[in-house]
């Protein structure tokens, strides 16, 4: 069967009526549906949030429980008197600081290995993923001992080393292929005008790379803020970090399921929100490269 197409006045485009019609009504429903079971868990768990811990520990879930504030109000340490705001900010500090390091260190590499290619390039960035095929945990003693000779156990600054060496073969790899699509006359009338590597990278390259820089920023800053292993191990009072607090809603007493799950969305907040704020830079940061 063939699609028909019905007559239009001239300096109008022809709209189809056949079977192809609705194609995109379908692709826009199953991106909703999609969306809608991505944003599930969240939902469910912030629904769990504003219930009591009776009506969160029924089974099945009563979901019309009535709501409360009292698990975010034990998360902010209404009965206990434990403010979660250091650990919060502790994860802030690592986050950000070593996503600020991961760009500084993995713009002008990638820069090297695409715009101004190194020899053998592709054996560097082999290099950087191999990096990535150890196990965390596999590298997690040596790390603890020389943290601990050189006094670093329970600084955040440690932290910020770590997850810069973690995030930073990802970045390279990111930003390899956004710098690739620079137009490379840009580059050359710029080194006509007499324009150094800095003023390249800084008035050149990264405003048209912005929405690869921008994606690239978010991952790394997702994967700094979710880190559990390192921190629980390398941390205590002074430097835990925001997964850490979380994980000592789990007690022995048993699991007060509101409270651990007001305190996951608590937790979660800060990522949520840089992600919905860079969505459109991070959309086309993620596609960039993808059609030639």
């Amino acid at each position: 069967m063939t699609s028909t197409t019905t007559t239009a006045p001239a300096g109008r485009p022809r709209r189809s009526t056949g079977p192809f019609r609705h194609r995109g009504s379908i692709w826009g429903l199953l991106a909703w549906v999609c969306g809608l079971l991505f944003f599930l868990p969240f939902g469910w768990m912030l629904l769990t949030s504003l219930h009591s811990e009776p009506a969160a520990a029924t089974n099945p879930p009563n979901i019309g429980a009535g709501l409360t504030l009292q698990g975010f109000r034990e998360f902010f340490g209404e009965s206990t008197g434990v403010s979660p705001w250091p650990p919060l900010i502790n994860s802030l500090t690592a986050s950000i600081a070593s996503t600020v390091l991961v760009l500084v260190l993995a713009v002008p590499a990638a820069y090297a290995l695409s715009i101004k290619p190194v020899r053998k390039w592709t054996d560097v960035m082999f290099f950087f993923l191999s990096t990535k095929m150890l196990p965390a945990v596999a590298g997690l003693l040596p790390v603890y001992l020389i943290a601990q000779h050189a006094g670093l156990l329970d600084n955040i600054w440690l932290l910020v080393i770590l997850y810069t060496s973690m995030n930073l073969p990802i970045a390279v790899w990111m930003m390899r292929s956004f710098l690739a699509e620079v137009p490379k006359e840009i580059l050359e009338a710029a080194s006509i005008d007499g324009a150094g590597l800095l003023t390249v990278l800084t008035r050149i390259v990264a405003p048209v790379a912005a929405p690869g820089i921008a994606a690239t920023a978010l991952i790394s800053f997702i994967f700094s803020w979710n880190e559990l292993l390192f921190a629980r191990v390398l941390t205590g009072v002074v430097a835990g970090t925001a997964p850490v607090f979380l994980t000592g809603f789990v007690t022995s007493q048993g699991l007060f399921l509101a409270k651990v799950c007001a305190a996951a969305v608590c937790v979660s907040l800060p990522v949520l929100i840089a992600g919905f704020a860079a969505q459109d830079k991070l959309v086309q940061g993620l596609s960039l490269g993808a059609v030639k």
